[in-house]
């Protein structure tokens, strides 16, 4: 039967089971429809104005031509460059001649490349001010001009000054053992400051028989391919070979140095000096004031009169004008009739026979150039409280309204509240950081010295008691007849000054690689006091430190950019589209002002004068970072703070320095001594350099004035607000272990003590952490808990940092060294010494 429904009634709806079918939604590709768009906008229309560059996408083929003409054009620019140099349009090829053994002689290359034979005309002798051994060579076959120079490399200022400003270097090898100590001491040097294109020579193959000389290069060969693994050995006993090493100077390709290739610099040809006169300036005469002509050619950039010039070893100076007198070294060649029998002469216009009028090029604006100010001006009144402006009212109510909620006791008000700090922040008692680190210093000796007394003594008693008296007294009678003669001479070249402090130093450092930055707590004074500068750190590598809180006053003297990268990135474009001044290849004469007579004795006592123009603000003074590594031909310890000589760039100078871990966070550990196997941070107050430029450290010997090459690097950054933070661990013994707690002893000794430090996290040397929780007693026992039970061979140590600045003692004038000595480092000792 159908069951018909009532006309009042309403028939229900279907509803589908848990078995109906569910479609996917369509895929449009995860983005909306115009529809949906149209109406989220309700009208609304969107921006024309693009706020970002679009790119625009090329086909493949334009993508394709535009790399070929990119690849094309800088090939074109770098072989525009390299057939520039040493010819008309550009400077002389400089090639500077070295002797890397004591062997050689380096005056006879010089004589055989200005021979006739070599094709080449010498047109100037003596071209280069102070060096007697130069002259310039124009080579009329190749259209190319040289200037030559030969220097002894005994003054390893001078050779390393030169190799600032070469284009080439020849290497004068011996033919059987290459080179010797002082040979491989200078080439680390110069690898470390920045080698120029070079060349490798040697003489005396020929004197050998025929069939040992193919044997003879072999091994020269290999004792040269770990210096120099790609290096072509050019034999030169003949003319011949003269004119094949020419050719080879003025084809290959050239090497890049990037401290010199951005600035503007010049080798000093023709130097004068003029005293100024009493109405100029502080009195004529050998040891006032005077003006400096220095003629030479314009290097690397064009040179502009209103920048700064830097004379390496002497200091900043401002230039008056520049002249552009006639060239010395002409490359207009007129040949003369050839005589029958004879080939082809050439006669050269002498810039004498045609004496032209020096025409005055560019005259320094003195509102436009360059100050010589090095430090900022120090206002005694800047650090006094004044009343607050209402700027500084507003972000002081928003700090307010921001504050952080934490738990304090009840009925502590908020002005109370203010005054609690947390486990990580202590407060700072001294002002002077000099005074604080000497003390340190002098308390970490004391300390050590003391332990190695005792263990000495100890070690003699163990000595005396093992050995029979009489026996020793036969022995010692025995050695001391025969060998009296040559332990007087051995000890005739012996410093005891030096030998105690080099013995001091190397404990200390013995000391310091053992137990790291540990401290023994002063038994005479408080802890509290002693180390009130310190503070403890929960997380060194989280914790917040302040860059800008209780900076020295010396940071009062020195400039800070806001981002040293951007501008050293603005500057380097600068100069790199610089088009004004004096243009590379000229022949220019500078005109330098206020130049003390010191800098014209030099050049007559036979230095070269290296000038290089400075880009902006280099010449005032910053804290700049190297990061060097130790040379390892250096085995001496270097403690932090103490005096080295820097070779950065053109510069040379003397500083203390302190060392720093590299790493990437905003706190670094200091390093009391220069780490032989890590890559270290040198911070230093010195005058801004901007990067790229090879640095060299070197030491002063005490006894005899000798430099030691010490490290080698490059320049980091410029960054006065760079935290260095100087750590100290102070240890204690366990005494009763519990549990999870233990009574630790030895690291206070006072009551009041333990409560000051109480807030300051412990560890221990197998990883256990923990906290004081109480003091027992007044004898500096404190009860202290951990996150596990200790065990009884471990120490309970506590970290305490401050941070630490430079010592200010730059100074730009450095002592010439001494002839290198190679220093021995091991010394031959019998059984019976050792007994």
């Amino acid at each position: 039967m159908v069951k018909m429904v009532a006309s009042g009634e309403k028939q229900q709806g279907h509803r589908s089971g848990i078995y109906k079918q569910k479609n996917k939604g369509h895929k449009h590709g995860k983005h909306r429809t115009k529809g949906e768009i149209e109406r989220e906008n309700k009208g609304r229309v969107s921006v024309t104005a693009l706020t970002k560059k679009q790119r625009k996408e090329q086909k493949k083929m334009d993508r394709r031509h535009k790399a070929n003409q990119l690849r094309r054009n800088k090939k074109d620019m770098v072989l525009t460059e390299k057939r520039r140099l040493g010819s008309r349009d550009g400077p002389p090829h400089l090639v500077a001649v070295v002797s890397l053994h004591a062997g050689v002689d380096a005056g006879a290359i010089t004589k055989l490349l200005r021979g006739e034979g070599a094709g080449g005309v010498v047109h100037q002798e003596r071209c280069v001010s102070g060096i007697s051994d130069s002259f310039g060579l124009i080579l009329p076959r190749f259209k190319q001009r040289f200037t030559f120079l030969s220097y002894s490399t005994s003054e390893m200022h001078s050779l390393l000054d030169v190799a600032k400003i070469a284009d080439s270097l020849v290497f004068v090898l011996d033919s059987t053992e290459g080179w010797d100590s002082y040979g491989d001491y200078c080439l680390s040097c110069l690898f470390a400051q920045g080698l120029p294109s070079h060349a490798l020579v040697c003489q005396g193959l020929t004197d050998l028989p025929v069939k040992k000389r193919v044997e003879s290069r072999r091994a020269l060969s290999k004792i040269t391919e770990v210096r120099f693994p790609d290096a072509r050995l050019f034999p030169l006993d003949s003319e011949q070979d003269a004119t094949l090493l020419l050719r080879h100077l003025g084809t290959q390709r050239q090497r890049k140095l990037g401290f010199r290739s951005r600035r503007s610099h010049l080798l000093g040809q023709h130097v004068t000096f003029t005293p100024n006169s009493p109405a100029e300036g502080t009195g004529g005469g050998p040891t006032g004031l005077g003006t400096l002509c220095v003629s030479g050619y314009v290097r690397g950039r064009p040179l502009r009169v209103d920048r700064l010039v830097h004379i390496s070893g002497h200091g900043d100076f401002q230039l008056s004008q520049i002249d552009a007198p006639s060239d010395p070294l002409p490359l207009n060649l007129t040949p003369r009739p050839a005589k029958p029998g004879k080939g082809g002469d050439v006669d050269m216009l002498d810039g004498d026979e045609n004496e032209a009028p020096v025409r005055v090029l560019m005259t320094a604006d003195p509102s436009c150039r360059e100050s010589l100010q090095t430090e900022a001006e120090v206002d005694p009144m800047d650090g006094e409280q004044t009343w607050p402006t209402e700027t500084e009212l507003l972000e002081a109510e928003e700090a307010r309204k921001k504050k952080r909620v934490m738990k304090v006791p009840k009925g502590t008000s908020d002005y109370q509240a203010s005054w609690i700090v947390d486990d990580n922040e202590e407060e700072n008692g001294e002002t002077d950081e000099e005074s604080s680190d000497d003390d340190d210093d002098d308390m970490m000796d004391e300390a050590m010295d003391g332990e190695d007394d005792e263990n000495n003594s100890q070690d003699l008693g163990s000595c005396c008691g093992e050995e029979d008296e009489e026996e020793e007294e036969e022995e010692e009678e025995v050695c001391s007849t025969e060998r009296a003669g040559a332990d007087q001479r051995y000890d005739e070249h012996m410093d005891e000054a030096a030998e105690e402090e080099g013995l001091k130093r190397y404990r200390e450092a013995r000391a310091n690689e053992m137990f790291p930055d540990e401290v023994d707590t002063p038994l005479d004074a408080a802890a509290r006091i002693r180390f009130q500068r310190y503070r403890g750190l929960k997380s060194f590598r989280s914790s917040p430190w302040d860059p800008m809180e209780n900076l020295p006053l010396n940071y009062s003297r020195i400039f800070q950019f806001q981002s040293f990268e951007r501008t050293r990135h603005r500057i380097l474009a600068e100069a790199a589209a610089e088009e004004e001044g004096a243009m590379v290849g000229w022949y220019v004469t500078l005109h330098i002002t206020d130049v003390p007579f010191s800098v014209m004795e030099s050049v007559q006592s036979g230095n070269p004068l290296v000038l290089v123009s400075l880009l902006p603000h280099e010449q005032k003074m910053s804290v700049m970072h190297v990061l060097v590594r130790r040379h390892p031909s250096n085995t001496e310890p270097i403690k932090s703070k103490e005096e080295l000589v820097f070779h950065c760039g053109f510069r040379r100078f003397r500083a203390s320095p302190i060392f720093s871990q590299h790493t990437s966070a905003d706190k670094h550990k200091m390093e009391r001594f220069l780490r032989p196997d890590a890559p270290t941070v040198v911070s230093v107050y010195a005058p801004i350099t901007f990067s790229p430029a090879g640095v060299l450290l070197f030491k002063q010997r005490a006894a005899d004035g000798i430099q030691d090459l010490v490290a080698t690097g490059s320049l980091l950054s410029c960054d006065p607000q760079r935290v260095v933070l100087k750590r100290i661990v102070l240890s204690g013994h366990p005494f009763k272990i519990n549990r999870r707690s233990a009574v630790v002893r030895y690291m206070f000794f006072n009551r009041d003590d333990i409560m000051w430090f109480k807030p300051v996290e412990l560890r221990t040397k197998w990883g256990r952490r923990g906290h004081i929780k109480e003091v027992l007693g007044t004898h500096g026992h404190m009860k202290c808990v951990f996150d596990n039970q200790l065990r009884s061979q471990d120490t309970v140590l506590m970290n305490l940092y401050k941070r630490v600045y430079p010592r200010w003692t730059y100074d730009p004038y450095v002592p010439l060294p001494l002839p290198w000595v190679k220093r021995e480092g091991t010394v031959e000792i019998d059984d019976l010494d050792m007994e």
